[in-house]
């Protein structure tokens, strides 16, 4: 039975699925259980030369995949999270301190994270005023941070975007939509204030009404 029906198999079974999250989930710390830390070596994917510190929290259950290439870098106190989904991090990328990740994100090479930035794919559900936030479940949208990008400090990237490639994330933005490649980005929310055209070969400002990018 391959992985793919394994997990199928437990979604369609309600108290089979309780039970091994339970196992594998404390219920309180919603974190993975220390036993089920003490193995995380064994299905973490971690490329050659790449480093996480030690004072990084590690909230990276089984049930969903979390791989780092090589020569990539994971800096003291940040948190990284794949509960909800896959967190994959490229090879020659660098995540400041302080940073946390919260997927479903995925992050190229040759990527660069200041400190104290928020990526994160998920959302808390708030449809019902009748029911407590906690109690209405979450969604997620898939984050995309193409390669060769820098997001500078402070900065939150928002469930649903993309980043294209050679892109810098200006200090304290707040990233709600998708920025085109070969763009800079700032403020809250962030707009493009300049973009490379490969025609010209230029950087120039773009239309005010195309600067932002769905």
């Amino acid at each position: 039975m391959s992985l793919q029906s394994l997990k199928e198999k437990i979604k369609k079974n309600p108290g089979m699925k309780r039970a091994i999250h339970r196992f594998i989930m404390h219920p309180v710390k919603t974190r993975p259980n220390w036993w089920i830390r003490m193995f995380d070596f064994l299905y973490l994917k971690r490329g050659r030369k790449s480093v996480i510190y030690r004072s990084v929290r590690k909230d990276l259950p089984p049930f969903n995949r979390f791989v780092l290439g090589e020569y990539s870098v994971i800096e003291d106190f940040c948190c990284l999270n794949n509960g909800v989904g896959d967190l994959i991090i490229g090879s020659h990328t660098r995540i400041g301190l302080g940073n946390t990740l919260i997927g479903p994100v995925t992050i190229g090479n040759h990527v660069n994270l200041a400190q104290n930035i928020t990526v994160s794919g998920l959302n808390h559900n708030y449809a019902d005023v009748e029911k407590r936030i906690d109690e209405q479940g979450v969604s997620t949208e898939p984050i995309v941070i193409e390669d060769d990008v820098w997001i500078g400090a402070n900065s939150v990237v928002l469930a649903g975007v993309t980043i294209g490639r050679h892109c810098i994330v200006a200090t304290g933005s707040i990233v709600n939509r998708s920025i085109p490649p070969y763009s800079v980005c700032a403020g809250t929310p962030a707009r493009v204030i300049r973009q490379y055209d490969p025609q010209s070969k230029e950087w120039k400002k773009p239309d005010p009404l195309l600067s932002t990018h769905k």
